[in-house]
């Protein structure tokens, strides 16, 4: 099973984020996974109330894997190393439950979001099944270091990357790649991928029916913004009018993996095929509209 290590020396912790860039940029897209970040401090270890197997529960497990066909075609791909639960990307830099600490909080820090109140902030309070990550509360001094160290890095490479196609190209389109739980209710009828573009407002709708209309003719069920419209990334960074558009795609992890282990199932294979598809259809298009 591919569990988190317990112990790893300071020296070889990975950075931040993983950039995986083509030899020369030939599309003006950007691949992105905030979530399938799989390293976790044994510090954090040592203060979270769960076994090893649970505090994974909120990872978007093997997406950067998945998309990782992305610089062969021309487009840079980049990867937390940090796990969600650890540290969550996409997020503001200071959504924060004070329930969970053992002082006050800077009045500057957001503590009235929805996501706060979800125990789903930055700094998660509760893993994706619904069980409380720490044994004590934590202090606000720990936990800024922790989010400089990691929300902060991922932010500029992102940040960085789109300027650098919106400079050589004229706009970007960034695919913001998530994962998303299967859902007990929604039975036969769930979707495959469920994209996000924040109702509209985020992305070129040539974008997303190009994306769609792939995905469906490769014999996936695709929805739009149900019920995951595109979080923090797809609604800070997506603005059209200034020739900048995000997609947030999730895919269905039952199509690729099993949930209770978190193991890679070999029907991921196929997925990440298809979805090499996907990325070489992006980097055929002329998008040259999205300067419009």
């Amino acid at each position: 099973m591919d569990l988190p290590l317990s112990v790893i020396a300071e020296e070889d912790r990975p950075g931040p984020v993983l950039l995986s860039r083509p030899s020369r940029q030939t599309a003006p897209l950007v691949f992105a996974s905030p979530h399938s970040g799989r390293f976790y401090p044994p510090e954090f270890l040592a203060e979270s109330r769960l076994d090893p197997l649970s505090v994974r529960r909120s990872e978007d497990s093997f997406v950067e894997e998945l998309f990782s066909a992305a610089p062969e075609h021309g487009a840079p791909l980049l990867a937390a190393t940090f796990p969600r639960v650890y540290c969550d990307a996409n997020r503001e830099a200071w959504e924060l439950d004070p329930a969970m600490f053992d002082g006050p909080l800077p009045p500057w820090v957001n503590t009235a979001s929805p996501r706060v109140g979800a125990g789903l902030g930055t700094v998660a309070r509760i893993v994706a099944s619904g069980e409380p990550v720490y044994r004590h509360r934590l202090s606000f001094p720990a936990v800024e270091a922790r989010i400089q160290r990691c929300w902060h890095p991922y932010h500029a490479a992102l940040s960085r990357l789109i300027a650098e196609t919106k400079e050589r190209f004229g706009c970007c389109l960034v695919i913001d790649c998530h994962s998303m739980p299967t859902h007990p209710l929604h039975g036969i009828s769930a979707p495959d991928m469920v994209l996000g573009d924040a109702h509209g407002t985020a992305c070129a709708p040539r974008a997303v029916r190009l994306v769609e209309e792939t995905l469906g003719a490769l014999g996936y069920r695709v929805k739009r913004n149900d019920p995951y419209a595109g979080g923090y990334v797809t609604r800070h960074y997506g603005r059209p009018r200034e020739r900048v558009h995000v997609l947030q795609i999730e895919l269905a992890r039952g199509l690729y993996m099993n949930e209770a282990t978190i193991e890679r199932l070999p029907e991921m294979a196929r997925l990440r095929e298809d979805l090499t598809l996907l990325i070489a259809r992006l980097a055929g298009t002329d998008w040259s509209i999205l300067r419009g």
